[in-house]
């Protein structure tokens, strides 16, 4: 397009100074090498018409275009309203300053509705926070709550200190599982760094790590992650204040505390617990099935053998303590679930 307007802009620079020779002839004819003068005349004139004019047309309007673009919704809203107030002003003022005799009652009119539009537009823009608050006052528009945001948009999920810590969050984070928004809330920031300042070497060592995989997810993971300064200062606990939040948003918490999982649903707050996505991945066995896995260690009762498959998912080999540090082929008996896991119980396989 830029190129189009150039060759229109040296056609038109061209016609400009035909104009020119032919109004002035005469003044051209006198000049020794007339026609030199007058074919660089016109070379000028297209250079002049083929640099000028894409800055005079294409390159202003494609800045508008642009800066339009760059513009919020609320900012774009409140500009156009902002330049229909000042035109309305100006065309008020236009009237009685348009009695001034020429040339006042020609411009003045024009350069106060250009100065009162362009005055107004940046006028509004800039105040367009406390604009929607003042019309939100007034009952003209109606400002969604939080909780209803988050329903109709993005779910939006309060992640508590213990899913951080933890560090599956990340990887979860990454394989895409979660839709939404993560937010952590600057207490439960706070929290983890007190535990990253914590004297007991453990448990300032699983605070920095918590620290450390926070930025990496707001750095690297697709999921959206923000820090929120939200908080519920009539309530002193820490779970508490996390349900209180959620509350306010979808009504989603992510977490590994078990205490907090149950006050969480029995106020009505969805929960997400990496300890049961972990256990609901897990491969199904069923009795009968066959293994082959390798005792580490004896069992608690006489005879018994312990060994781990890949997920970490316990399995105690019955009779298997004459097996401790070697592989044997086992078939699954039964399976139980308990609150720390799910536990397998099997048989060395007999050929």
């Amino acid at each position: 397009m830029i190129r189009s307007i150039r060759v229109l802009g040296a056609a038109l620079g061209g016609l400009v100074g035909i104009v020119i020779v032919t109004s002035d002839a005469s003044r051209f004819n006198d000049m020794p090498g007339a026609g030199a003068i007058i074919v660089a005349w016109l070379i000028a004139w297209s250079v002049l018409g083929f640099s000028v004019l894409p800055y005079l047309t294409v390159v202003p309007a494609m800045r508008v275009v642009r800066g339009v673009q760059d513009l919020s919704t609320a900012e774009f809203v409140t500009a156009v309203v902002g330049l229909l107030l000042g035109l309305l002003m100006g065309l008020l003022l236009g009237s009685p300053l348009s009695a001034f005799p020429p040339p006042l009652g020609t411009w003045l009119p024009i350069g106060v509705s250009l100065f009162l539009g362009l005055g107004m537009v940046g006028l509004t823009v800039a105040k367009r926070a406390d604009l929607l608050v003042a019309a939100e006052a007034i009952g003209l528009v109606r400002r969604p709550d939080a909780e209803t945001a988050g329903r109709r948009g993005d779910p939006h999920i309060v992640v508590d200190s213990s899913a951080i810590i933890d560090g599956r969050i990340a990887e979860i984070v990454e394989s895409g599982f979660l839709f939404g928004t993560l937010m952590v809330p600057r207490f439960v920031l706070d929290e983890i760094q007190r535990i990253a300042d914590s004297p007991d070497a453990l448990r300032r060592n699983r605070g920095r790590r918590g620290l450390e995989i926070l930025a990496r997810m707001q750095k690297d993971a697709s999921t959206p992650v923000i820090v929120i300064e939200d908080d519920a200062p009539e309530v002193g606990e820490v779970d508490a204040k996390l349900v209180a939040v959620a509350k306010r948003y979808s009504r989603a918490v992510l977490t590994n505390d078990f205490n907090l999982n149950r006050v969480a649903e029995l106020q009505g707050v969805r929960v997400l617990n990496i300890n049961s996505l972990a256990n609901a991945v897990k491969p199904a066995l069923l009795p009968g099935e066959e293994l082959r896995v390798r005792v580490i260690q004896q069992g608690k009762e006489a005879g018994q053998g312990v060994g781990f498959l890949d997920d970490g998912t316990m399995i105690v080999v019955e009779g298997g303590a004459r097996f401790v540090d070697s592989e044997v082929d086992v078939a699954v008996t039964r399976v139980l679930q308990t609150v720390a896991g799910r536990m397998i119980f099997a048989q060395p396989r007999h050929d």
